[in-house]
């Protein structure tokens, strides 16, 4: 099972969703309150399980409709991952994967940890 783990940065707060074997597979932006970035992960939880993939790295790919989660290429040529809420605001991203099927299993594994992970402050 996941966890969201809540952390202090130097700028504010954020959050990680972390698979049952630790490893990070979404990070929050900063929020600027312990409340802002619980409500950043109720987010994630209403929102992953039911967000379409947009996979933006095909040349005349089909828009989707928020929330979804925008997979693309970053200027390192790795591929990466956000989802947006319905409101179409960034909620979570991922780190650098270097093969698309990494991706799209972290894709599948925050739908999956997600719902009910737990929530730990640091």
């Amino acid at each position: 099972m996941g966890k969201f783990v809540i952390r202090k940065t130097n700028t504010g707060i954020k959050f990680d969703l972390k698979a049952s074997n630790g490893e990070v597979i979404a990070t929050s932006e900063v929020y600027s309150s312990p409340d802002a970035c619980k409500k950043g992960i109720a987010s994630v939880q209403k929102n992953a399980p039911i967000a379409a993939v947009e996979n933006q790295t095909v040349e005349g790919f089909a828009a989707e409709k928020h929330p979804k989660f925008e997979v693309y290429t970053d200027k390192a040529g790795e591929f990466r991952f956000r989802l947006k809420a319905l409101n179409g605001q960034i909620i979570a991203v991922s780190e650098g994967y270097k093969a698309m099927a990494s991706c799209m299993n972290g894709i599948e594994s925050v739908k999956k940890n997600a719902v009910d992970a737990k929530v730990i402050e640091e």
